[in-house]
């Protein structure tokens, strides 16, 4: 992967304690308060779509609600974006003025899952990448940008759900290809708040990839498909070019286990490139998808730098 990656952690810089601090208290809401979210606990889920939409709005963003229902109930996808420039300008001669048809500004577009597993408070899957969302939302509420950069909170990503008709995210990806929306780049924050410096930490789902990848789980990964290759290449140089804490790249195919195991793969499904944002979850989180993944396990020093350096990635893919 382009770029020079670094060997540790670097220490906070005072915005980052006041955004670890943001990060914590979020997690803290949505896996330490509400709790197990999902279409059995269906009241927490709608807290949790609830407090994701107050969090947008408190940032002066105007959040939509892009619905639809799974057996008579209504699950919620929540948007909001920052518009972008369109692509184009009328041209004016003289007196004459030749108009040439603006075209919509591509979209950037940073999505996390709300909801958690069946028997799990779900802090780092997926409270991390939610308030890893929100953060981001927030840092760039009121920014000018050449992309509009838009932000999504997905509902229904864990079984039964998953992969499937009614994952929110395919739901909310269908209705993007239908109204032709130019989606750029799909980037899936995904179970990103736990790392490790012990020795044989880090596990992965096919042998020979410990081979050429780190056997500690003290990095962030960044993820795609074949298709999606250019794109990773290009936010893992943008990561690495500010970049706090090591980070490694993999362009896979799409059947390797984990490589689609979160929203970006309804993003492929319709034909957008699209990446995630991830420890690797099952290969180095002791506590995924049990009752035991609770807010106290993040590494929120290790989880802010990732934040971090995603701020700086998306203004770099804006400014491309």
């Amino acid at each position: 992967m382009p770029g020079k990656n670094v060997s540790k952690a670097a220490p906070l810089s005072p915005d980052e304690v006041a955004l670890r601090e943001e990060l914590r208290a979020d997690v803290q809401r949505l896996a330490g308060e509400i709790g197990e979210r999902n279409m059995w606990h269906y009241a927490k889920l709608n807290a949790a779509a609830d407090f994701i939409e107050d969090s947008f709005s408190r940032a002066g963003l105007h959040p939509r609600r892009d619905s639809y229902e799974i057996r008579g109930q209504a699950c919620h996808n929540i948007e909001v974006e920052t518009p972008g420039q369109p692509q184009g300008a009328a041209v004016s001669s003289g007196t004459v003025a030749s108009a040439k048809a603006a075209s919509p500004p591509q979209i950037i577009l940073i999505g996390a899952h709300y909801d958690s597993v069946f028997g799990s408070p779900g802090a780092n899957d997926n409270g991390s990448g939610v308030a890893a969302m929100l953060a981001l939302a927030r840092r760039f509420a009121g920014k000018t940008t050449q992309h509009t950069v838009r932000f999504v909170a997905f509902v229904n990503e864990e079984p039964p759900y998953f992969l499937g008709g009614d994952m929110g995210s395919f739901v909310y990806a269908s209705r993007c290809k239908a109204r032709g929306d130019k989606i750029s780049a799909m980037i899936s924050l995904e179970t990103i708040g736990y790392f490790s410096d012990a020795p044989h930490s880090q596990t992965y789902p096919s042998p020979g990839l410990g081979i050429f990848y780190p056997k500690v789980g003290n990095f962030i990964g960044f993820v795609s498909n074949v298709h999606s290759r250019a794109l990773l290449r290009r936010i893992v140089a943008l990561f690495r070019k500010h970049a706090k804490i090591p980070s490694e790249g993999a362009a896979l195919p799409s059947f390797v286990p984990g490589v689609s195991w979160s929203d970006q793969w309804s993003f492929w499904r319709c034909d957008y490139p699209g990446i995630m944002v991830t420890d690797t979850a099952p290969f180095r989180y002791p506590h995924y998808h049990s009752a035991s993944d609770t807010p106290d396990k993040l590494d929120y020093d290790r989880f802010t730098l990732v934040v971090s350096g995603m701020e700086k990635v998306i203004e770099g893919l804006d400014n491309l």
